[in-house]
C-alpha cells in the first residue's frame, strides 16, 4: 500500500425504503400518537411493549409479499444459528406473549402497543420498510362484538384527531364470507390466498388490476411481473360480481328507497340514513349502499356454504350492534372490497379509509385510502398451545395518518419553539453564561448555552437554525450595569420584512430590550408569551 492512499469512504446514503424524520414530524407524531393512547385507554385497553426482535419461527410467514426476500421478513442468525427477524407487525409477537403468559393475563385480555415495524417488500412512493403501527388487541374474546367495538373504536380515534364524518369510513367485510363466494366459484384451496391477496390490491390497483391478478398475471410500471391466481374468465367474473356487490345495493336502494320518518331517525340516528340535498330530488354524493340489501346479494351469493352463511350472519349481527350503538353508515359501512392480505385472518375484516379530497405541495390530488385495518385471527395462538384462542384486533398507520392530518391542517406540535439560546460573548464567562441557561431550566423554559466556537455573528445565525425565539447577550457593557440585552428573534425578522424607514421601525415594539439579570426570567417568559409559549 503506497503512503498516499486512504481508507475508502463510505458513502452517506439512507437504505432503500428508509426515511430520516425531522424534529417537527417526530413532535407531530408524538402529539398523534397521544391523541390515539387516550382513545384506546378509553376503551380499557392496557398497554404492553415487546421487542422488535423474535424468533422467526414464532412469528410465522403470513405477509402478503410472501415471494418477497426472506419471505417479506429481515432476517439472521444469531451464535446459535437459530434464525431472528425483526417483527414485521405488532400481532404475531402480541400472540407468542399471550401463550407464554396466559396463565396469569386476565381472560379477555385487552392490550394496546406502539413500535416501529419491518417489511422486507419492494419500496415506492409512502410505501417503506420500516414504518409504526398503533395496535389494539382483545385476546380471548369469541363474540363479534370484540369486531363491532374496534371498529368503533377505529372511528371515534379518526374523529378524536379532527377528521370529521363523511372524511372517513370503516369498512366491515368477513373472510368467511369470502371463503363462501369461493366455495360457490369453485376456486381451488391452493388458489384462495392468491385470490384474497389480489382483491385485497383493488385500492392501489382498481378492478382491471385485480382482474389481472385473479387471471394470468400482472406486470407494474417498472417492468415486475406478479403472477395471477390462474382463475378461469367464468371464476373471474363470479368473484368480481361479488366484490362489486355495492354497485347492485346501490341501485337497488335508489330504485326501492323512501326517506325515514322523522321518529325512525330520531329513534336511530340521522346519520343511519342517506338525506337529499335541501331542495334537490337527485340522491346526495355522500348516499351509500344500502347495508341490508347488501347481505342479501351476499346472502344469495354464498349459495350453501355453512361458512359463508356464518359469515353473513356475523356481519348482520354487528350491523345492529353498530346501529344500536349510533354508529350508522356514514361512520361504519359494510363493503366486500376489505379482504386484508394477510393469511391468518379468520373471521369479520375491517379498514379505516380516509375519503376526503385533498392535493400536495405541488397541486396534484392525493388519495390517502386506508389508514388502519385489522380483523379476527382465532389461530395465531393456537400455534404455540394447540389450543383455540379467538382474538381480533386493529392496528392504525401512525406515519399514513399523520401525513393525512398534515394536508388537513389538523397536525399539533408543528409550532413548538426552539430553546433560547444564551450567546458567549466572553468565552472567560462559561461559568456565567451556563448559570443563566441554568436558571431559565429549572424555570420550566428551554434553554441552553451555545457551545460552539464561532464568534457572535455565527452564534446568531444558529440561533435562527435553531428556531430559538430570542437570545440572551451580556458583554462587558452589559455586565458593567448588571443588565442582559434580550432579542426578540421573531420580532426581529417580521420587522425587517414589513417596516421600510426608521420612523415605522421606532415606532413599533422593540425587538431588543435591557433589564436587569435578576428579571432575566420573567422578561424572557414575556416574549415566549407572544406566542402562545411559557
Amino acid at each position: 500500500m503506497s503512503k498516499n492512499s486512504k481508507p475508502a469512504r463510505p458513502e452517506a446514503r439512507l437504505p432503500k425504503g428508509l426515511q430520516d424524520v425531522s424534529p417537527s414530524e417526530i413532535r407531530k407524531t408524538a402529539q398523534m400518537v397521544e391523541s390515539i393512547r387516550q382513545v384506546f385507554e378509553r376503551y380499557g385497553f392496557e398497554p404492553l411493549e415487546t421487542p422488535a426482535i423474535e424468533y422467526t419461527e414464532a412469528l410465522g410467514k403470513f405477509l402478503p409479499d410472501s415471494d418477497r426476500p426472506n419471505e417479506g421478513v429481515f432476517s439472521f442468525q444469531d451464535e446459535d444459528e437459530q434464525w431472528l427477524s425483526l417483527r414485521y407487525d405488532l400481532t404475531a409477537p402480541l400472540a407468542r406473549f399471550v401463550a407464554a403468559n396466559q396463565q396469569n393475563l386476565p381472560r379477555p385480555y385487552r392490550r394496546y402497543q406502539t413500535g416501529p415495524v419491518f417489511r422486507n417488500e419492494k419500496p415506492g412512493p409512502g410505501r417503506f420498510r420500516q414504518f409504526t403501527q398503533f395496535d389494539a388487541d382483545t385476546v380471548g374474546a369469541p363474540s363479534v362484538a370484540a369486531d363491532a367495538e374496534l371498529c368503533m373504536l377505529a372511528a371515534d380515534t379518526l374523529e378524536a384527531l379532527g377528521i370529521a364524518r363523511g372524511d372517513y369510513l370503516v369498512k366491515v367485510n368477513n373472510r368467511k364470507v369470502l371463503d363462501g363466494v369461493l366455495d360457490a366459484a369453485e376456486v381451488a384451496d391452493e388458489q384462495r390466498l392468491t385470490v384474497l391477496r389480489a382483491v385485497d390490491k383493488y385500492d392501489r390497483l382498481g378492478w382491471d388490476g385485480v382482474r389481472q391478478l385473479l387471471g394470468e398475471g400482472r406486470r407494474d410500471e417498472s417492468g415486475d411481473y406478479t403472477k395471477g391466481a390462474g382463475l378461469s374468465d367464468e371464476q373471474i367474473r363470479l368473484v368480481l360480481d361479488v366484490v362489486g356487490g355495492e354497485a347492485e345495493a346501490w341501485v337497488s336502494y335508489k330504485k326501492d328507497a323512501k326517506l325515514p320518518t322523522d321518529d325512525e331517525q330520531s329513534v336511530l340516528g340521522k346519520d343511519l340514513f342517506p338525506h337529499r340535498p335541501e331542495g334537490s330530488e337527485a340522491w346526495n354524493d355522500k348516499f351509500f349502499p344500502d347495508q341490508d340489501a347488501l347481505l342479501r346479494i351476499w346472502q344469495d351469493a354464498v349459495g350453501n356454504s355453512e361458512r359463508g352463511l356464518e359469515g353473513v350472519a356475523e356481519l348482520s349481527e354487528m350491523l345492529q350492534l353498530f346501529r344500536s350503538s349510533g354508529y350508522g353508515s356514514r361512520r361504519i359501512q359494510l363493503s366486500s372490497s376489505i379482504v386484508r392480505g394477510l393469511e391468518y385472518y379468520t373471521g369479520p375484516v375491517f379498514e379505516a379509509e380516509l375519503i376526503f379530497e385533498a392535493t400536495d405541495d405541488k397541486g396534484r390530488p392525493v388519495r390517502f385510502g386506508s389508514v388502519g385495518a385489522g380483523g379476527r385471527y382465532d389461530g395465531l395462538v393456537e400455534r404455540f398451545t394447540g389450543q383455540k384462542v379467538p382474538a381480533t384486533g386493529f392496528s392504525v398507520g401512525v406515519s399514513r395518518l399523520r401525513h393525512a392530518l398534515d394536508l388537513l391542517g389538523k397536525s399539533e406540535g408543528e409550532g413548538l419553539l426552539g430553546p433560547v439560546v444564551i450567546t458567549v460573548f466572553d468565552k472567560e464567562r462559561i461559568a456565567d453564561y451556563q448559570r443563566m441557561a441554568t436558571e431559565l431550566r429549572q424555570a420550566g423554559i428551554r434553554a441552553e448555552m451555545y457551545l460552539g466556537g464561532s464568534g457572535m455573528k455565527a452564534q446568531m445565525k444558529y440561533a435562527d437554525k435553531r428556531g430559538a425565539p430570542c437570545v440572551v447577550i451580556q458583554g462587558g457593557d452589559e455586565l458593567e450595569k448588571g443588565e442582559i440585552t434580550i432579542k426578540d428573534l421573531i420580532e426581529g425578522a417580521r420587522l425587517s420584512e414589513e417596516i421600510e424607514d426608521n420612523a415605522e421601525w421606532r415606532e413599533a415594539r422593540p425587538a431588543q430590550i435591557s433589564v436587569p439579570e435578576s428579571d432575566l426570567v420573567s422578561a424572557v417568559r414575556d416574549i415566549l408569551a407572544r406566542y402562545g409559549s411559557a
